[in-house]
């Protein structure tokens, strides 16, 4: 089989499933992607780069369609060249979140289209007013709506769609959910996992353990979508009352979703300027290679995730996995994995009381904890694992490349040799009748 991925970000969400594809000999993998980018075994990596970055004087609700529409032709001509060597692919496995395989079946009109449909924007009821706690205003809503331009002809382009989580599919469409199959990128439990041994070295030369109290809170940057200004307000809580507890804070200082901070300075700054804590036993590592990353998890006593309700954070499902006391907030995309009490602790996303009293109540009793540890373990290799979502990806793949793939209510493809039996079934009891 011939494969193509494409994401802007090689190898974004495809981080497992393309290099899995291409461990297999008779699959050729090619990905398409920005300039710049990892390479990844056994994969061919061809680079697309836009004519130009979108015009200022267009109307600002469509520079996100423009932007799109920029990055569809380049990907579009990188195709172009792939097919004037030679090269067809059975499926394309594309992120349909910026544009890039808007035009790919006219480049190749016989390949499988599968896109990653990681969002459909709401201008309510979702992400959009949530920190506000209110509605926004008309331009904004209108703004939102004419966002998904892009992804409503992604979705009359593909042949069939992914969406990681329910919560991320129920922002869909309706009228396409039935083509969208619900199957998470994968959680790799081998290594995301429970080590009672780990230890985590300071810069400082303060070495922290599991016989310690250690309250971690990890974000790819500390902003508000992610419930970073609850975070540190409990944090002081935290420290006031707990004198031995060390917070380890994993993530950068840019802005990955809404807007920049008001003022001088990012929001880890001015939050520390805002509160009163002890800056040492409060550790801001940044952005950390993932063995360091995974090293906090382990020693991680009580482990705080929260975020508005919107894509949900690999990171937590990392978390569950190395059997981490998650606090998460009570918001749906945590809510669909989290369940209070049984694999994990919800609370108040707004509320740094709840949460800092969450984290006494996991700190004072961590022997009653460990049932939920354990259980969080259990949901992520039951429902998460690296293992059994590659199986359905390549299987769904492999439904596509032989185009036996259909519609199905269910939100998943419905085999035509199903199908035929279901026919033929009727076909004996009306005679049999």
């Amino acid at each position: 089989m011939k494969l193509v991925f494409i994401h802007q970000n090689c190898p974004g969400q495809f981080k497992h499933l393309a290099p899995h594809m291409a461990s297999t000999p008779e699959h050729e993998v090619v990905f398409i992607t920005r300039p710049g980018k990892p390479d990844l075994p056994g994969v061919t990596k061809v680079e697309y780069k836009p004519s130009r970055a979108p015009s200022k004087q267009i109307h600002h609700y469509l520079r996100l369609t423009e932007a799109g529409i920029l990055n569809g032709q380049a990907v579009g001509m990188a195709a172009q060249k792939l097919k004037q060597r030679g090269f067809y692919p059975d499926v394309v496995v594309a992120h349909m979140g910026w544009g890039e395989a808007l035009y790919i079946k006219e480049i190749w009109p016989r390949a499988r289209l599968l896109g990653y449909f990681e969002w459909f924007y709401h201008p309510r009821g979702a992400d959009v007013g949530f920190l506000e706690r209110q509605p926004p205003d008309l331009d904004t809503a209108c703004r939102i709506t004419t966002r998904n331009n892009m992804h409503l002809l992604s979705l009359e382009q593909v042949d069939w769609g992914i969406s990681p989580t329910r919560w991320q599919w129920q922002q869909h469409p309706a009228a396409y959910r039935n083509r969208l199959s619900v199957i998470h990128d994968g959680v790799d439990t081998d290594r995301a996992r429970p080590n009672p041994e780990a230890i985590f070295t300071l810069d400082g030369g303060i070495t922290l353990s599991r016989k310690d109290e250690v309250v971690t809170y990890i974000a790819r940057n500390l902003e508000p979508y992610r419930g970073f200004p609850s975070f540190m307000e409990a944090a002081e809580l935290i420290q006031k009352r707990r004198p031995n507890c060390h917070l380890l804070v994993v993530g950068g200082d840019g802005v990955s979703y809404g807007a920049l901070p008001e003022g001088e300075g990012t929001y880890r700054e001015q939050l520390l300027s805002a509160t009163d804590l002890d800056r040492s036993r409060i550790h801001f590592l940044g952005n950390v290679p993932y063995q360091k990353f995974l090293q906090v998890l382990q020693v991680s006593s009580a482990h705080i995730y929260l975020t508005v309700p919107f894509v949900l954070s690999w990171s937590m499902l990392e978390a569950m996995s190395a059997e981490c006391l998650v606090i998460g907030s009570r918001t749906p995309p945590v809510q669909e994995v989290i369940r209070d009490g049984h694999n994990g602790l919800l609370v108040d996303f707004f509320s740094p009381q709840e949460i800092a009293d969450s984290v006494d109540r996991v700190l004072d009793d961590p022997d009653r904890m460990e049932q939920i540890r354990r259980e969080a373990r259990r949901t992520v290799l039951h429902r998460y694992s690296l293992d059994l979502c590659l199986k359905k990806q390549t299987k769904l793949i492999e439904r596509l490349a032989r185009g036996d793939a259909r519609l199905s209510p269910a939100g998943g493809p419905r085999l035509v040799e199903e199908k035929v039996r279901r026919e033929r079934k009727k076909r004996v009891r009306r005679h049999s009748g």
